[in-house]
């Protein structure tokens, strides 16, 4: 974990030393970190040409499925070389420090369950799961053909990553144990989130909303100094390790 020091309000330290229901909402900020671009990043190499957001919609898929699938393909490369960050190793430590304790993410790179993070909402799913893209259900084995993508084992359907694409619903369960943590918790913490993107920039309003201390850790987060809303203006993996040692250490 880092040592850098960040200078962490201690009536914030107290607050998280003391509380009994922490949710946290992470984006693509936190996973930069560990070196993988965001989504809206400008894509590199044979890539450049493409706008992600035209890659990534059903509608992409079923015009031509090869190059959505070698797309993944490529951005599963780029997962499957980084490492989690202190940023995930503290947030995994700090679910052994409260009593209940929900991380909802909006990544699907997985390494906050790489960290040890356990009890993880994933509101985007997980770009290492595939599901079909007729019956939406998980596939875990399939033959290995020259069909690319490959086939539903099942039903003959071509095979997508299980991610949310533009234009779909977020996984219903998902969504609503993020919400339901967002109003029940007593500290939420919203990090390397743009907060643009609903419906998981309205988390830290509910949780406002319900009498939570929220707090916004960000590179470009305007420093706040509560009592209920407080703004870090830092990386994650240099105000999280800083904000655990303050309060526990």
């Amino acid at each position: 974990m880092s040592e850098t020091t960040f200078d962490i309000p201690p009536n914030l330290a107290k607050k998280l030393r003391t509380a009994r229901h922490v949710a946290v909402l992470t984006g693509a900020g936190v996973s930069a970190e560990s070196g993988i671009p965001t989504f809206r990043d400008a894509q590199t190499g044979l890539w450049a040409k493409y706008d992600p957001q035209e890659l990534a919609t059903p509608q992409a898929f079923q015009q031509n499925p090869r190059l959505v699938w070698d797309w993944y393909a490529w951005r599963r490369e780029l997962v499957a070389r980084a490492a989690p960050n202190p940023a995930h190793i503290a947030l995994a430590e700090l679910e052994r420090h409260v009593p209940q304790y929900t991380l909802i993410t909006q990544n699907v790179d997985g390494l906050h369950q790489q960290a040890g993070s356990r009890n993880v909402v994933e509101l985007h799913g997980n770009i290492a799961r595939t599901k079909c893209f007729v019956e939406d259900v998980v596939v875990e084995h399939w033959d290995e053909t020259s069909d690319i993508p490959p086939r539903c084992p099942h039903c003959g359907g071509p095979l997508r990553p299980d991610v949310v694409w533009f234009g779909e619903r977020l996984p219903e369960a998902a969504l609503l144990a993020a919400q339901d943590a967002a109003r029940h918790c007593d500290m939420f913490f919203s990090i390397g989130t743009s907060g643009v993107v609903e419906p998981a920039a309205s988390l830290p309003f509910m949780a406002l909303k319900q009498g939570a201390t929220v707090v916004i850790v960000n590179p470009e987060s305007k420093p706040s100094p509560g009592p209920t809303l407080y703004g870090l203006n830092g990386p994650a993996g240099t105000v999280l390790p800083a904000l655990l040692r303050a309060a526990w250490q």
